[in-house]
């Protein structure tokens, strides 16, 4: 079981950041919430940033686009989880050198479509 953090998680369920956080807890990893100003998304806790997350992260799988990834990323950096998931509308290319640079793998796909095909 993978602690898989969904920067940008959406209480909507419409939203693919949510249906990620319930794809992620059907397919048996600890999805994890991080939302500003949320407490709890899909009966999880939420966290207002990465560094606020108390467990050691393995994955993050990025829903917010690259101007208000800044703060993300350099959390990122500092807490150097395996990988990084860029979804459609959050890639942000400038930030892959320092990503991989950190030893970090830098995936640019859909967590979804990643869930339903078996390559997560």
């Amino acid at each position: 079981m993978e602690n898989v953090a969904v920067v940008g998680a959406s209480p909507k369920p419409d939203r693919y950041s949510n249906q990620a956080m319930r794809m992620l807890e059907e397919k048996g990893h600890n999805p994890i919430p991080v939302a500003p100003g949320r407490n709890e998304i899909c009966q999880r806790r939420a966290y207002p940033n990465l560094g606020a997350v108390p467990d050691p992260i393995d994955t993050v799988t990025m829903y917010v686009g690259a101007a208000r990834q800044d703060p993300v990323l350099q959390d990122v950096l500092r807490l150097r989880p395996r990988r990084i998931i860029f979804n459609p509308g959050s890639e942000n290319p400038e930030a892959y050198d320092a990503l991989r640079n950190a030893g970090i793998e830098v995936v640019e796909a859909c967590t979804l479509v990643m869930l339903r095909t078996g390559q997560f």
